[in-house]
């Protein structure tokens, strides 16, 4: 049922248990995975991953830069009548949204699923829990110079729907000149990791790719999530042998940046840092100028 999308019923003929049994089973198993393996698959990036995935941003041109953020829409066959007009947007049927960040090597660092469809990428973002480690100082440290201006967050690459704040860097719509085209295409080829990440795990997991036939969310956000952690599983198994990246364990727990929990001064000053647009702009030009002069030929 998860790796290849069939019904319940279809199950009868090839394992011979009846179809309320098949459910529940599948039920448990998604629970289980969830359970055992949620706390190491799930992680945020802790303080090593953090490093890592920074050096994997400044070799492909983009310092400072963690992962690429997207949103998919997964199809509800089942949805109640009643919240057909909440969960039916642009897709013009009902569907719920999974916001996810991934690196290069596909793996899937955040997972935020169960917003209604009728949503847009930014009304997701404003709910999800990306920013809230950053926004509660207990984010691991980031620090990076472009262009001899210094930063202290991190980014994600997106797509011109997102807003402009300090921990997004977007594309440039119609760039004009040689250095905004060749930061555009940099940018999207970098983008592109998480929409890979979607389409491998639709691949691996027929059921993601479908539409849910489950009548409760509880049980579809389950599989939504067991699916993202055995995804991941299969990306630490197949990751080549010669690389430097491991991903087994959790590891060392983050480092908080305070001892007491911030003052409300503190968290509402972080809160506006990250939504800063001048930081973005100036980033963004950092970065542009930056590609530039390091990387002329890395997307060529």
């Amino acid at each position: 049922m998860l790796t290849y999308g069939v019904a319940a019923d279809a199950t009868d003929d090839y394992i011979r248990i009846g179809e309320s049994t098949a459910i529940e089973s599948l039920r448990k198993f998604v629970s289980a995975v969830v359970e055992i393996f949620g706390d190491e698959y799930l992680r945020s990036p802790n303080e090593d991953d953090t490093a890592r995935l920074l050096a994997i941003g400044e070799s492909r041109g983009f310092p400072g830069m963690l992962g690429s953020i997207d949103c998919m829409h997964w199809r509800w066959k089942n949805c109640p009548s009643a919240w057909q007009g909440m969960y039916t947007g642009h897709v013009h049927e009902p569907t719920i949204i999974l916001e996810a960040v991934a690196d290069k090597d596909l793996w899937i660092w955040h997972a935020f699923f169960g917003m209604p469809g009728s949503h847009n990428d930014i009304n997701v973002l404003h709910r999800s829990s990306l920013f809230a480690r950053l926004a509660e100082g207990q984010a691991p440290k980031v620090n990076y110079t472009i262009n001899n201006n210094e930063y202290t967050m991190g980014y994600y690459l997106a797509d011109g729907l997102y807003p402009s704040w300090a921990t997004i860097v977007n594309s440039i719509p119609e760039p004009q000149g040689s250095k905004k085209k060749y930061f555009a295409t940099a940018q999207e080829a970098c983008r592109k990791d998480v929409e890979r990440a979607f389409g491998v795990l639709q691949s691996r997991f027929a059921i993601v790719r479908g539409a849910a036939r489950f009548w409760d969310q509880d049980t579809i956000g389950q599989i939504m999530r067991a699916c993202v952690i055995m995804h991941n599983m299969i990306v630490e198994n197949e990751r080549d042998e010669g690389d430097d990246l491991n991903y087994d364990g959790v590891g060392e727990k983050v480092n908080i940046s305070h001892d007491e929990t911030p003052e409300l001064e503190e968290f509402i000053k972080n809160y506006r840092d990250i939504r800063d647009k001048d930081i973005h702009n100036q980033l963004q030009d950092d970065l542009i100028e930056h590609l530039w002069q390091h990387h002329p030929d890395l997307y060529k």
